[in-house]
This record gives C-alpha cells, sequence and structure tokens, in this order.
C-alpha cells in the first residue's frame, strides 16, 4: 500500500480510513489488491485517504465484523488522524453498522455503500439514475431497524408504545413503495428500451458489446473506433449509462458497438438486480469484446471475476474477444502471445489488428444468398448495400439479381426474394 495522504486537489475533501479484512481462504495478495481497489473507489467518490487498516479474522464478530480490540484501534487510528469517516471493504450488517458507529463515534460505510455513493454521482440518463436509486432503496430497507432508537425509552408499559416503532413501520412502508414506484418506472423505460433494440434487430446488423473490468479503458476504445463522445477519465465507474454507435469494418460492413457498466470485485448483488435492464445489452449482443488492462498487476484476477459475472447473467456462452489494453503500459517482460491481440486505446494504437480479427470473426455468422429483389423495394436495396456485402449484381427489367452476403439471424426475413441459381438465368456480374 502507497503512502499516505492519498493525493487529493480538493482540500475539503472528506478525510477517510480505510480498513481491510482478509477472510478465510483469501490469499494475502488478493486482500491487499482488494484495499488498494477500495482506496482507488474512494478517491473516486472524491474523499481523501488518511490511512489504512487491516486484520486477518478467522471469525466474523458478530457485533463489529472485527474484534473489539480492533475497534478500539481503528477508533484511536480515526482521532489521531482527524478522519470523518471509516470505510470499510467488506459488507456489513445494519447492527455492525451501527455498532461500529457507536464505538468509532464517527461515520461508518461499508464496500457496497461506497459504490453506491459513485453510482450516484456517476448517474447521468433518466434510467441510470432510477437504477441507482432503486439499489440505494434497496440497500436501505436492511438498515431501517434502529434508525430510530433516539425515540424509544429504556422501559416498557404505558407511554412507550407507538413513537419508535410507528416512525419504523412508516419509513418501512415509504421505502417499500419507492421501491415499487421505481421499479414501475424502470419497466416503462425498459419497455421503451426494448422498443429500440428491437428495431435495432430488425436491421441486418450485427451487434457487439465492450464488457470488462471497471477501468479497463472502455470508453476510450468506444470513442477511438466510434468517436463516440463518451467520458474518459482514470477512475473506477467513469461512465454508467451504455452507449451505442455504429462502427464500420475493413470489408466494408456496418456493426452496433455498445459500451456497458464496468464490473469489479465483490460487485453488490443490488447493483446486479438494479442494472439488470443495462445488462441486456449484452445479452442482445452476437459478440462481447472482453477488454482487459494488461499493465494491471491482477490483470488474470480481474478477468476471473468478469467471467463470474458473466455467468451469472447467463452470458458465458456467448462468443467473446479477448483484447488487451494498455500495451504501452506494459511491464518489462511482459509479452503478449502472437495470436493475442493488443491495443492501446488511448494512443490509437493496435486497432487495425483489432478490426480485422472482428471482421473475420463476424463473417462467419454471414451467409452468402441470391437474391432477385423488385425495384420497387428501394429501401431494401438501400439496406443490403449499407449493411450486407455485395458480391455480385445485375440489373434487370422486372428487377436486381445479386449475390450479397448478409448476417445469419436475418437470412428468414429474405427468404421470399431468396432465387435458385439455374441454367438460363441471367449471368449476374461482377458489381462495380
Amino acid at each position: 500500500m502507497k503512502a499516505y495522504p492519498s493525493y487529493q486537489k480538493n482540500k475539503n475533501a472528506e478525510k477517510v480510513l480505510l480498513i481491510g479484512v482478509r477472510l478465510p481462504g483469501y490469499a494475502r495478495k488478493e486482500a491487499e489488491e482488494s484495499l488498494e481497489e477500495l482506496e482507488q473507489l474512494a478517491i473516486t467518490a472524491g474523499a481523501a485517504v488518511q490511512g489504512a487498516l487491516s486484520q486477518e479474522i478467522h471469525r466474523i464478530d458478530p457485533a463489529y465484523f472485527v474484534g473489539s480490540g480492533k475497534v478500539e484501534e481503528i477508533a484511536a487510528k480515526a482521532k489521531e488522524l482527524k478522519c470523518v469517516t471509516v470505510l470499510f471493504d467488506e459488507d456489513l450488517s445494519p447492527s455492525q453498522n451501527r455498532n461500529l458507529e457507536e464505538a468509532i463515534k464517527i461515520k461508518v460505510v461499508d464496500r457496497t455503500g461506497l459504490i453506491l455513493d459513485i453510482f450516484a454521482q456517476r448517474a447521468k440518463s433518466r434510467e441510470g439514475k432510477l437504477q441507482v436509486e432503486l439499489a440505494q432503496d434497496l440497500y436501505l430497507q436492511s438498515r431501517l431497524v434502529g434508525q430510530w432508537g433516539h425515540l424509544s425509552r429504556q422501559t416498557g408499559g404505558i407511554g412507550t408504545r407507538g413513537p419508535g416503532e410507528t416512525q419504523l413501520e412508516v419509513d418501512r412502508r415509504l421505502v417499500k413503495d419507492k421501491i415499487t414506484r421505481i421499479k414501475r418506472e424502470l419497466q416503462r423505460v425498459a419497455s421503451a428500451r426494448e422498443i429500440h433494440r428491437s428495431r435495432r434487430s430488425e436491421v441486418p446488423i450485427p451487434t457487439v458489446s465492450l464488457v470488462g473490468y471497471t477501468n479497463s479503458g472502455k470508453s476510450t476504445l468506444m470513442n477511438a473506433l466510434t468517436q463516440a463522445g463518451v467520458l474518459m477519465e482514470d477512475k473506477l465507474f467513469a461512465t454508467l449509462d451504455p452507449t451505442v454507435r455504429r462502427l464500420k469494418l475493413p470489408s466494408g460492413r456496418e456493426v452496433l458497438l455498445s459500451d456497458t457498466v464496468g464490473f469489479i470485485r465483490k460487485l453488490p448483488h443490488a447493483l446486479v438486480e438494479s442494472f439488470k435492464a443495462t445488462f441486456e445489452e449484452i445479452q442482445g449482443a452476437d459478440l462481447l469484446i472482453h477488454l482487459m488492462d494488461i499493465s494491471h498487476p491482477s490483470r488474470q484476477l480481474q478477468k476471473t471475476k468478469v467471467l463470474e459475472v458473466l455467468k451469472d447473467l447467463k452470458l458465458d456462452q456467448k462468443a467473446i474477444l479477448e483484447v488487451y489494453n494498455k500495451i504501452d503500459l506494459m511491464g518489462y517482460g511482459l509479452e503478449l502471445n502472437k495470436n493475442d491481440i493488443g491495443v492501446s486505446a488511448l494512443r490509437q494504437e493496435g486497432l487495425d489488428k483489432l478490426l480485422h480479427k472482428l471482421d473475420q470473426l463476424l463473417s462467419k455468422g454471414f451467409k452468402s444468398l441470391t437474391l432477385k429483389i423488385p425495384h420497387q423495394e428501394g429501401g431494401l436495396l438501400s439496406f443490403l448495400h449499407r449493411y450486407g456485402r455485395i458480391l455480385k449484381k445485375e440489373y434487370q427489367d422486372d428487377g436486381v439479381f445479386m449475390e450479397v452476403e448478409v448476417f445469419q439471424k436475418f437470412v428468414k426475413g429474405l427468404a421470399k426474394f431468396k432465387v435458385k441459381k439455374q441454367k438460363g438465368d441471367p449471368k449476374i456480374s461482377l458489381c462495380a
């Protein structure tokens, strides 16, 4: 772990203390890297990291998560460094969160709470904001118990029934109603997105989605390939909202390229549930580009985490093209294999090789058809020229005979225009 405090331009930034925990079954290196990631999350949230403490535990303490002795050490360290918040690199139960705040006397936030805060800052679209709001409310719902303890009494009987419990029940009902309302709104947004997605599916053009660990450079690659104008920052979760743009391949074919939210280790379940509408963009893709940061020391672990999330979303059976980004930052002695695709999205290096590989993989999904298109089907002819690959064509009085390659899932829609080549058919000349 590097020296503290962490670099922070804003001198009024919230001063925080990081707490890392090595649980049974976790390697020391993995625990250290997770704590380093927590530091990056804290910086992304706008905090100034003042220090870090870690502990190896064999049993989770039901009251504090860590042992009572460690709690005293955390309190002393936070006071010494004048921290106002303690960030835990694990998820805390509501009771553990409350007990720690009472013992340490300052705010305590767990990993999920921190990630939700970042998502709240980063969401820009209406859908993104609703998804974050839903995740926050699902997170809050389990933490309402005890929020109104200041209204309770130590003794039972007359005068003690009602206020605290009533307020708690009111809050529970309000949060539950809010969750129901947000889900309805998200359903409407999802329905609108589904309409756009279905319209795209009617166009004979394959779709490709960028997936990868957060900060692997997906937005930078998206901009380099399509000039999409997506926000690029060297921070975690720089972009949350999916972006879809057209991309022209060397063969002349066009594909739709979509960017998605980055994955991360210990991805909160509430976020996976809330962002299902976003992940539907991946579900409709014909090919996934798994972008990896070749310069990151934990690239193999990051790769594993991304594949685990894809498996949870039942997307692991899709065709995946692995691409290594940031080759300009590769350390000494680190080399790519002959068949690996390496790029520097920032410097726009290696993009030609990536595009040709993408073209090659997608070409396997294209089928060659011989069609006769009536002249009045001008729109279809225009589509075929834009989204297919015209091999040969011949203009005749009653239509246009052509040999064309189109993506396989759209072959069925062209069935009524298919013709079988027989003796005596007009010779189809090479397309100029």
